[in-house]
């Protein structure tokens, strides 16, 4: 064996231990970031192959690759910030740069920006898919169709109202209070034997009371007219416009349910609004008083945001001031073959590429793909004492191969003191 193979052996070995020593350095100075991936070096062995008839041993070198836990859970942290997004499980969120280029990360400190965009730690943005339309069509096999989730646009908004559902009992002892000949309620004399009001709102965010009136006409016969109150006087009867919408409710006499050809939802045009669908299939005729059981009418007065919320299956809702909960985007998670040999990139964020496969797109909590937790960040998955020990052992191998190139120095020396 030459003494320069021994020197190029200790050589080589100090450099391994110095790249172990760097990817320790890297652990331990993002040991508190979030969705840190901590980095190990890995060693093989370097033979230099000799001569079968030879007795001597030519000595090698040690070779290193870095590899990174890319796929390992790191701990989850509870926070205070809704925008605050961890996965608990398999998957990764989509961010970009300013660029537009898509990359993948475990990051997920998200905060709004001056324009309303979500921006993690490392300036890149969340995206997800718009629920402007209802639920989006998935690109499975790449990041097409995603979006900056955004809440600028969210500041105000008033939506009309569109649908309804009304329930209430009407007494099947009730008198005849409207002669089948008269066509309609709308006189200073109506009889009727029910009334309510509903809420609703036309495409300003104004609110419209609707006056909704139950008249008997007939045995197990009601017509049911609804007015704008705003054209009330003193109160009800007599309106100054005509009934935004007339039929009829038929019953069945023994189950007391509407028959099938009884009206099952009433079209409302409200003024200055869209058409409110109420649907009044359950409505009954019982033994007694008249008793609204139940409504509910769609739409919104104008109003701002009043807080962010976001479901275990990545839906992003806002709440507006009166009450109001609107999905507003969903967060995709991607994944690919193998999470381990992504690219790392600076501002904790990963590229695929030919050895880690091809991204894969699907929801929380579908198919492998694990939760998105709110309130929750993924901490580093660095162990700090394991770092420090492998400090302490990277140091004593790098002294330990120090000491044999400064032996294999001296010996050399040694051998060229003899040629004087």
């Amino acid at each position: 064996m030459s003494l320069y193979g021994i020197m190029r052996t200790s050589t080589s070995g100090m450099a391994a231990q110095a790249g172990r020593l760097a990817t320790v350095a890297d652990n331990i100075a993002n040991v508190n970031t979030n969705g840190y991936k901590r980095a190990s070096t890995e060693f093989s062995s370097l033979l230099i192959q000799s001569s079968p008839s030879s007795s001597d041993y030519t000595s090698g070198s040690v070779t290193t690759d870095i590899r990174h836990a890319i796929s390992e859970q790191g701990g989850l942290q509870s926070t205070t910030s809704v925008t605050d997004l961890a996965v608990r499980g398999e998957g990764f969120f989509v961010v970009s740069d300013s660029a537009g280029a898509n990359f993948l990360t475990r990051a997920g400190s998200f905060v709004k920006n001056e324009d309303g965009v979500l921006v993690n730690a490392g300036g890149f943005v969340l995206m997800g898919y718009p629920l402007t339309s209802g639920q989006p069509p998935i690109v499975v096999n790449g990041l097409a169709g995603l979006v900056p989730v955004s809440f600028a646009d969210l500041t105000l908004t008033a939506a009309p109202s569109t649908t309804g559902k009304f329930t209430a009992n009407l007494p099947s002892n009730g008198a005849v209070t409207l002669p089948a000949n008269l066509p309609s309620t709308n006189s200073a004399t109506a009889a009727y034997g029910g009334k309510s009001s509903l809420l609703s709102y036309d495409n300003l965010g104004n609110e419209v009371i609707l006056d909704v009136y139950f008249a008997k006409t007939a045995d197990n016969q009601w017509e049911v007219s609804v007015y704008d109150q705003a054209d009330a006087t003193a109160g009800g009867f007599p309106y100054s416009s005509a009934a935004l919408t007339t039929d009829t409710l038929s019953f069945d006499p023994t189950t007391g349910q509407l028959t099938g050809a009884s009206a099952q939802e009433l079209s409302i045009g409200i003024p200055a609004g869209a058409t409110l669908t109420l649907d009044v299939s359950d409505f009954s005729q019982l033994a007694t008083d008249y008793t609204p059981l139940g409504a509910v009418v769609d739409g919104n007065p104008p109003s701002g945001v009043d807080l962010f919320e976001v479901a275990k299956d990545g839906t992003f809702y806002a709440t507006y001031e009166n009450g109001t909960r609107v999905a507003v985007y969903r967060i995709p998670l991607a994944t690919v073959t193998s999470p381990d040999n992504l690219s790392p990139l600076t501002g904790n964020v990963f590229s695929p590429n030919s050895e880690s496969g091809d991204v894969q797109v699907g929801f929380a909590e579908s198919a492998n793909f694990g939760s998105v937790l709110s309130n929750t960040l993924e901490q580093s998955n660095v162990d700090l004492a394991t770092e420090l020990t492998s400090m302490i052992d990277s140091q004593r191998s790098y002294t330990a191969n120090s000491k044999v190139f400064q032996t294999g120095a001296e010996l050399m020396d040694v051998l060229i003191n003899l040629k004087r």
